[in-house]
């Protein structure tokens, strides 16, 4: 480790989005320059000491944690609080930044009950060990609690009159309306039938949504390799059993007939073989 090197350094599993991706989205979009230990050759090894006690500093319990200025600080909605300030991604004054951290805090709620959704048993077990009691759980989150968190962020977005309704806290875009964005992608990505259920009566989030997505610098990270695609192992997963019903296409009532073309006379049926074989 360079005790020199200034930059802030992101611990987290190079191969997944998961909680680690709200830090990095609060990065780019703050165009900082920092370190994602572990996409760096030694970077698991240099995350594993951490987690193992032989680094200074306080001893995180899981990634993502980083370390900025000799301070090593975890827990994701803790690592954006201490990290927002500091790049001007939350209001100057103590209660909106008590407001942001209590929005995180239930964004973070959510994001881990949509864990939940596909390992309601033990994080330990596979998929497949708990696939009956994850229909259970998923069916609850899609009906009821998805619905719950989605339109309270709505409602959080119609009650900040100080930006017309665009951003959750304060005048201007925030490290929570980051967060809001990635939840909205990964709820699109793991359950892509229930969000177009949900979608129509959430017109502010679906445009916060855009607005981030529409940022210079997060479609920039959005388009390059720095963005991890979606996949079967972070917290967003897809499995289709999972998901609210897709729309069905109406099946045609019984004894119902094939339309037909109207009959040619057989007068001229006959009047266009003649032409034809002329």
């Amino acid at each position: 480790m360079n005790d020199r090197d200034t930059r802030i350094h992101l611990y987290y599993w190079p191969m997944i989005q998961g909680r680690g991706e709200f830090v990095r989205l609060l990065l780019e979009e703050a165009g900082t320059d920092y370190v994602d230990v572990g996409r760096t050759d030694d970077g698991m090894a240099a995350m594993a000491r951490f987690l193992g006690g032989e680094e200074p500093g306080a001893l995180p319990f899981a990634p993502p944690f980083v370390r900025v200025d000799g301070t090593v600080v975890s827990q994701t909605a803790n690592v954006l609080a201490l990290l927002a300030p500091r790049l001007g991604l939350v209001p100057a004054d103590e209660a909106r930044r008590a407001e942001a951290s209590q929005i995180q805090l239930t964004i973070s709620d959510l994001v881990g009950e949509a864990h939940d959704t596909h390992h309601p048993i033990a994080g330990g077990l596979y998929y497949d060990d708990q696939r009956r009691e994850a229909k259970r759980r998923a069916q609850d989150f899609v009906t009821a609690r998805l619905p719950k968190y989605l339109r309270w962020l709505e409602d959080v977005l119609e009650r900040n009159v100080a930006s017309g309704g665009q951003w959750l806290v304060g005048r201007d875009l925030g490290y929570v309306d980051l967060s809001a964005f990635q939840v909205v992608e990964g709820l699109r990505y793991a359950f892509p039938n229930a969000m177009a259920k949900l979608e129509p009566e959430l017109p502010r989030l679906v445009a916060l949504r855009d607005r981030v997505a529409a940022r210079p610098r997060i479609a920039a990270y959005l388009a390059s390799e720095r963005r991890i695609p979606f996949n079967q192992h972070g917290i967003f997963r897809h499995y289709p059993e999972l998901d609210l019903p897709g729309a069905r296409v109406p099946k045609k009532p019984k004894g119902t007939k094939k339309p037909q073309s109207p009959k040619t006379p057989k007068k001229a049926r006959r009047s266009s073989k003649r032409r034809t074989r002329r």
